[in-house]
């Protein structure tokens, strides 16, 4: 069984696909050549089902963290006998231009041990598994490496020291005195590509160097956020940047699928896909964090993902990283899980559910970043206008909401405020979408929409705005209400509701639950990073600085040693849960670092 803890891996990306690294040293994660590919390791999810680890033989104490401004990753190992420095990324290529991080990736794992001090034995074991860990390849010598063939890829290690091959692995042990390196590699390619080559030394070094000098040129041309979480900001703002596909524009939810929202639990989805609420947000977080200039491939790619849509139909909510559609859920029933949490999951059946609150995430997005969109494209400014028609003519229907809950759909408060959100937005962007002849049915629409809800979507046994119409259950989501411009924060409808949530909501470790109500699903999960995050937000909107920064403070105390959140908390242990790291969960903390600046500078003025 499986029991390294969510919140000891630390995530490398070429902004192709992405690995997951243990604290000992251990990828116990890696998908080729996409995010969304079958892995190549997969030990997180069953012990069986491939990892690739180097560290030393003996005991150690481990020490992390990326290299400045970037996502390359080291760990240093304290032994009895001296130290060593492990440094692991994901080759992102070599192209001067910082705007296209990871264009030429090669599909690369750069792996380098180094001895800074004294001596350390060294154990390397290396045991690929493709396809999910269903195929136990065939491994063979090369000069210079190991040859893996099995599933639909071959990989070639490249390998500095002589391994010996078993029908399970190859290992190596050996022993580096300070100042010593072993540089390895290892490099991916489809059945029907040319055999990969070995990697020397010196092209090791090289790739490596280049990785560097990608993700701190991306992040010298990009970021620049000042604020007072600076360093928070700018790593959450690198950690999206690495969840997007750079091919298409894509961003997927995680980097994971199958970990669970409680040990043991069956709430096990597959998150490797792009939402179209957590993209839109994500590049909406990005104009915080960065520049967002993958703006215009992002909206690109969805136009074209969700090409021939008309107003009448419902957009599907997400898409495969290549604008694939039929994301049909399927079950692994040959691996574990995660301490046991199964089923372990594939696709990922919320692509069916109607969910109306997708049309403002994409408008809201489109509007925030206004000014890096080319305009000059028709098709992409018709999808635009299409997504308003569509909400102004659905927002009445029930949906399955935010939370893709999967029974019934209901008239879900924020479904209609996001509805909302899409008409404004729209009408906002009418001159730049050609669209004035649209106008007068986006601000009935406007206008009918803010009716209902401020009737239907409140609450006075609640005291709140609450999840559903005439319903009396709280829902962290409602929060967004203030933060979109639904309502001002300070209205006292909102402050109630402010206050309602983060009293019936907040669980004991000081962060919110989505939720308390039944959602007609097996089993329970924790408190949520985002919906945290959103309360710190609102807070700090409502002008209630102090408390939104210890809301805010208490959130970002369970980030991990290198800056990574998923997307929960356990509430009894403070154990990070579910797929990791989380898109939401960043997005949520650069959205509220932001707000805290404004209201702290409002402070500031006001005094």
């Amino acid at each position: 069984m499986t029991t390294t803890a969510i919140a000891d891996y630390a995530m490398l990306s070429d902004r192709h696909s992405a690995a997951l690294v243990a604290k000992d040293g251990t990828i116990e994660w890696l998908c080729m050549p996409r995010f969304d590919s079958p892995s190549i390791f997969a030990a997180m999810l069953d012990d069986d089902a491939g990892s690739w680890s180097i560290r030393p033989s003996g005991p150690y104490t481990v020490s992390r963290r990326y290299m400045d401004a970037t996502l390359v990753l080291q760990t240093m190992f304290e032994t009895g006998t001296g130290t060593l420095v492990l440094t692991d990324a994901l080759a992102t290529g070599a192209d001067a231009d910082p705007h296209r991080l990871g264009a030429s990736a090669p599909h690369l794992v750069l792996r380098s041990a180094t001895c800074v001090r004294g001596s350390v034995e060294v154990d390397v074991r290396y045991r690929p598994r493709p396809e999910y860990g269903l195929v136990t390849p065939l491994m063979s010598v090369l000069d210079g490496g190991i040859r893996s063939r099995g599933g639909c890829g071959q990989t070639i290690l490249s390998s500095p020291v002589d391994l010996v091959i078993t029908r399970e692995e190859a290992t190596a042990t050996v022993t580096l005195a300070a100042g010593e390196v072993l540089r390895f590699a290892l490099r991916w390619a489809a059945l029907d590509e040319p055999e990969p080559q070995v990697c020397g030394t010196e092209e090791i070094a090289a790739a490596l160097e280049a990785t560097l000098t990608s993700w701190r040129s991306w992040s010298k041309a990009h970021q620049r956020y000042e604020g007072h979480y600076l360093g928070l900001v700018r790593h959450s703002g690198r950690i999206l940047q690495g969840l997007s596909y750079q091919p298409t524009g894509a961003i997927v939810a995680a980097a994971t699928t199958s970990l669970p929202e409680e040990p043991g639990g069956k709430r096990n989805w597959d998150y490797r896909y792009a939402w179209i609420r957590d993209a839109s947000f994500t590049m909406d977080a990005l104009w915080v964090a960065a520049c967002p200039d993958e703006a215009s491939e992002f909206f690109s790619f969805m136009t074209t993902a969700a090409a021939a849509y008309e107003p009448g139909r419902t957009l599907q909510i997400m898409f495969g990283i290549g604008g694939e559609r039929d994301l049909t859920e399927r079950e692994l029933p040959h691996l574990r899980g995660w301490r046991n949490s199964w089923p372990v999951r594939t696709g990922n059946a919320a692509w069916r559910q109607p969910q109306i609150d997708v049309y403002g995430a994409l408008l809201g997005a489109a509007y925030r970043l206004a000014d890096q969109l080319s305009w000059a494209d028709s098709d992409e400014r018709g999808f635009l206008v299409a997504l308003a028609d569509a909400a102004a003519h659905q927002w009445s229907r029930p949906d399955h909401g935010i939370w893709e809950i999967r029974g019934d759909p209901r008239h879900y408060v924020y479904s209609k405020v996001m509805c909302w959100v899409a008409v404004d937005r729209a009408i906002a962007l009418a001159d730049r979408l050609d669209a004035a002849g649209h106008l007068p049915r986006w601000c009935r629409a406007r206008d009918e929409i803010r009716r209902v809800v401020l009737a239907d979507g409140w609450s006075e046994e609640a005291g709140a705005f609450t999840q559903a119409f005439h319903s009396p259950d709280l829902d962290a989501s409602v929060l967004m209400m203030p933060i979109v411009g639904f309502l001002p924060a300070d209205d006292p409808r909102m402050l109630a509701t402010i206050d309602a949530v983060a009293k019936r909501l907040t669980g004991e470790n000081g962060l919110v639950y989505r939720y308390r109500n039944e959602d007609g699903l097996e089993g329970g999960e924790g408190t949520f990073v985002l919906c945290t995050f959103w309360l710190a937000q609102a807070l700090a909107l409502a002008g209630r600085v102090a408390q939104a920064r210890e809301v805010f403070e208490t959130a970002i105390s369970y980030v991990n040693d290198v800056g990574l959140l998923a997307e929960e908390i356990e509430p009894g242990t403070g154990e990070q849960l579910g797929n990791f790291p989380q898109a939401f969960s960043h997005i949520g903390l650069i959205n509220a670092a932001w707000a805290i600046d404004g209201a702290l500078a409002e402070e500031q003025i006001l005094c």
